[in-house]
């Protein structure tokens, strides 16, 4: 069941959001934090209003929600695809993996992952898959950690013994950071939070507040930046998604504190500046977003790539935002679809062919679930 479509008036003109993040005194959505007074770009394009419409804004680009893949999920949080199409998904608070059917959306459950201690913004999270292997980010009694499990052949639907990958990744009620992925480059990359601890983003010895790359076994990837680290780079707030493009660029997206959260592109070695800045400083110590937005408007979650663009599922702010590239430069203005008709968006994940997956998250304990909530929603993309 989609959500009736309410159209904000956004304050100026129609504006953008990314990457929002909590307070640092609270809570993944800063509930009644005040908007900024300037905005950093405008944005434009219409909410689809059923499941079969679709969106189109002056650019060009499109979005069209095809249908439901599944529903009644709880808590859900990290999405990755099996080779035939088949999707894993993480509950953060319930600490299980199921088995989605890419075709016919029944669901499959896994069981519990063990070792999960589910707590505020902390629990199972991340989702990746690896010859064989499925990869969790979670968190644990002491840390957030990643482990793998052996999954399929003689297995079948049941996943195995969870094996350290990388532990000792700061944990706290808030900032645990938790999106996996494996890059261009075979390796493993993983988005932390400084756990409200802004000191641990800047210092290089510490696994918080940054964006991690390693080798499948969790050492330090061949050609980081700093010898014997698994640190690719540091000076963020808390990442929740990564995305590879078209010429096997990583962006990431950061929750910000009560003023710009961040999309940026992420270079082996640099800063991106917190605490010392938020959003652009034009400081050459920190590498400057190539994008930023009102907080108020945010809190996205997971991105993908696909057909040119990055693709922002926003919490707060309730929408799929469409953000254009060329280069390091966005070739247009970011567009906002689905505004608030699935409620909060958790999760993106691209296909293949202009095809995403789209988690909704309602039943995080900040969400209002309706019948149905959570769901994976089957959407087509130019």
């Amino acid at each position: 069941m989609s959500r009736p479509v309410v159209v904000k008036a956004l304050w100026g003109a129609a504006v953008l959001v990314l990457v929002a993040g909590c307070s640092s005194g609270g809570t993944e959505d800063r509930p009644g934090t005040a908007p900024p007074t300037s905005v950093s770009a405008t944005a434009t394009g219409s909410a689809s209003s059923s499941a079969a419409s679709s969106a189109a804004a002056p650019s060009g680009g499109r979005v069209a929600v095809t249908g439901t893949l599944t529903e009644g999920l709880r808590s859900p949080w990290g999405l990755a695809e099996l080779p035939g199409g088949n999707l894993l998904v993480s509950s953060r608070d319930e600490r299980t993996i199921t088995r989605v059917d890419g075709r016919t959306g029944a669901k499959t459950s896994l069981g519990e992952v063990p070792g999960v201690v589910p707590g505020g913004e902390g629990g199972l999270m991340g989702l990746a898959v690896r010859d064989g292997w499925v990869y969790a980010y979670l968190t644990a009694e002491s840390d957030n950690r990643i482990v793998r499990m052996r999954y399929g052949g003689a297995d079948g639907d049941r996943l195995g013994v969870p094996q350290p990958v990388l532990t000792g990744i700061p944990k706290g009620i808030v900032h645990n950071g938790g999106r996996i992925a494996f890059g261009p480059d075979g390796m493993l990359y993983a988005g932390t939070g400084e756990t409200g601890r802004t000191g641990l983003a800047q210092d290089r010895d510490s696994l918080g507040g940054k964006i991690l790359r390693m080798t499948p076994e969790g050492k330090p990837a061949p050609g980081n930046p700093f010898a014997g680290s698994v640190v690719y780079s540091y000076g963020h707030r808390n990442v929740q998604g990564i995305a590879w493009d078209a010429e096997g660029r990583l962006w990431a997206a950061e929750f910000g504190q009560n003023t710009w959260d961040e999309l940026n592109l992420v270079e082996r070695g640099k800063n991106y500046g917190w605490p010392e800045v938020e959003g652009r400083a034009g400081e050459a110590r920190f590498v400057d977003p190539v994008a930023q937005w009102p907080t108020s408007e945010a809190s996205p979650s997971g991105i993908a790539y696909a057909r040119g663009a990055i693709w922002m599922a926003g919490l707060r702010g309730e929408r799929l935002w469409r953000v254009p590239l060329s280069g390091v430069e966005r070739s247009g203005d970011p567009e906002a679809f689905l505004t608030q008709e699935y409620g909060r968006l958790r999760t993106v994940l691209a296909g293949g062919g202009g095809r995403l997956w789209l988690v909704t998250s309602e039943t995080d304990t900040r969400g209002t679930p309706g019948p149905g909530d959570d769901r994976i929603l089957r959407l087509e993309v130019s």
